[in-house]
């Protein structure tokens, strides 16, 4: 399939990240995140917090390589938390806007072409997706997918997490398990990740699910929503 229009990726992003505060601000921050069991709603949002600073560094600074010296320090209450993360999340769109995606930028990818923005740009908008499905899990209430971003995250999958990992990482049977040599941030019973990497996932979802999904004629956003 094509991939969605460069702009349409940031404005995925912008959406899904306000739909993933406004679950995040009236959950319990001591709620258990089933997709990820050994996470709270709160580490789930202090996950995205870092991963969007992360990636707008990457995008203003254009490093050669990846340095998280300057990580934000985690913020003692809940209220805090949700101020930094939508600081973060604000100012990823804001980096990413205008932006041509052929530019050059580091990511974790293993395949040269994928050292674009665009790469980053597709990335965060499954990123943010999978994350809100995350926060409604934990909230106990859901909402739609889109379909059309539900597809190519299936493309993603597939093509990226299985096909363009980093040298070096570390592999496991289905689901898939990608994880750069670049310094882990966070490691959590089925989701290990990184601001780097994709996430590891997921505990949660079996392997005969997940095999189940990808050969049959599923929905796509049920489809992508399991793969991960």
């Amino acid at each position: 399939m094509t991939r969605l229009d460069p702009d349409l990726y940031v404005e995925h992003i912008r959406n899904e990240s306000a739909r993933f505060r406004e679950v995040l601000a009236e959950c319990d921050p001591a709620a258990r995140v089933p997709s990820c069991p050994d996470w709270s709603a709160a580490d789930l949002l202090w996950h995205l917090t870092t991963v969007q600073w992360f990636w707008t560094t990457v995008v203003v600074d254009r490093p050669s390589e990846v340095d998280l010296a300057g990580e934000p320090s985690r913020p003692g209450t809940h209220d805090e938390a949700l101020k930094m993360y939508e600081h973060w999340s604000h100012a990823l769109t804001a980096a990413l806007d205008g932006v041509p995606p052929d530019d050059e930028a580091w990511t974790w990818s293993s395949d040269p072409d994928d050292h674009t923005v665009g790469f980053i740009m597709r990335r965060q908008a499954h990123e943010a997706l999978i994350h809100r499905i995350d926060a409604e899990l934990a909230a106990g209430t859901e909402s739609e997918l889109d379909a059309n971003l539900a597809a190519d995250g299936v493309e993603e999958v597939l093509g990226v997490m299985y096909g363009a990992c980093p040298r070096g990482a570390r592999g496991s049977p289905f689901p898939m398990s990608c994880a750069s040599t670049a310094p882990t941030r966070a490691t959590r019973s089925g989701c290990s990740s990184d601001s780097s990497a994709g996430p590891t996932r997921r505990a949660a979802r079996s392997t005969s699910t997940t095999r189940t999904a990808t050969s049959s004629t599923r929905p796509p956003a049920l489809t992508s929503n399991l793969m991960w």
